[in-house]
């Protein structure tokens, strides 16, 4: 197999992208899949949670010339981060003067070789930095919270993906609508996952349902198969990450980014 390139992305903030993040790369980890988390959102909180360690963060790769292998964190087994921190919004500034600046991340990270899955860690907005992962990515996953402003929110995430494929003749399929903080007693919820489940069926993954857990593990500084391995949230990414691997045969993997100027939502594997 070759690199699987994803950013967790939603414009809409709120919604568990981070959560998802460091357990579905935690999972991923766990099942022998090398994995990057590469850190896109100034707050840093992949780095809350989890305890990542370098003197060089993503600031030093995109605008130092720092090399990967020096902002690069070992977690864990097959697991690797670079962190980020409130500089990377002095990075965005920058990278506005950069000739094709939308490819400066692509760029920086094109020559890693030695991961099964790239994780691309978004900040809730439609920035240069966002920009910088979907052009690098050839696959998006969107975390979408189970209400009426996250289906909304999902709406326009998937519009803005169309916009950057026909923009920039790239080619990002979505992958997974992953639908969060899901409660099965609140009638909203239920409403909102039916609609999302009845508009991209081919694509949906099971909820995640609200756990007090996931809310918990980020302060301990682990994921949620090392705080409660027993809860419903691991449960949930548990069955998110086998969703993922199972994925594997559908995609094609390209060193780098096919350019074909068409979004692909590809139906589930049955």
């Amino acid at each position: 197999m070759g690199m699987r390139r994803i950013c967790i992305i939603n414009q809409k903030g709120g919604v568990g992208k981070t959560t998802t993040t460091v357990n579905l790369g935690v999972g991923l980890a766990r099942e022998g899949k090398r994995v990057l988390i590469v850190d896109l959102d100034p707050q840093g909180n992949i780095t809350t949670c989890l305890k990542a360690e370098s003197k060089k963060d993503l600031y030093d790769l995109l605008i130092e010339n720092a090399d990967v292998g020096e902002c690069t964190s070992h977690v864990m087994d097959n697991l690797d981060i670079i962190k980020s921190k409130e500089t990377l919004t002095k990075a965005e500034l920058i990278l506005v003067g950069e000739q094709s600046r939308e490819l400066v991340l692509r760029r920086k990270l094109d020559k890693i070789r030695n991961y099964d899955y790239v994780l691309l860690d978004c900040p809730p907005s439609l920035g240069l930095l966002n920009q910088n992962a979907m052009l690098f990515a050839s696959e998006a996953i969107i975390p979408t919270s189970t209400d009426i402003l996250g289906v909304d929110g999902l709406n326009k995430m998937i519009m803005a993906l169309q916009q950057i494929n026909e923009v920039f003749n790239h080619s990002i399929a979505i992958s997974k609508i992953v639908p969060t903080m899901h409660d099965s007693r609140n009638k909203v919820c239920i409403e909102s996952l039916q609609k999302i489940q009845s508009e991209y069926y081919q694509i949906v993954a099971d909820p995640i349902r609200i756990n007090s857990k996931l809310k918990e593990s980020p302060a301990a500084q682990q994921s949620i198969f090392d705080y409660d391995p027993s809860s419903r949230g691991a449960t949930d990414y548990k069955n998110l990450v086998k969703m993922v691997i199972r994925d594997e045969g559908k995609y094609s993997f390209s060193p780098t980014p096919r350019m074909s100027g068409r979004m692909e939502i590809k139906e589930a594997v049955v």
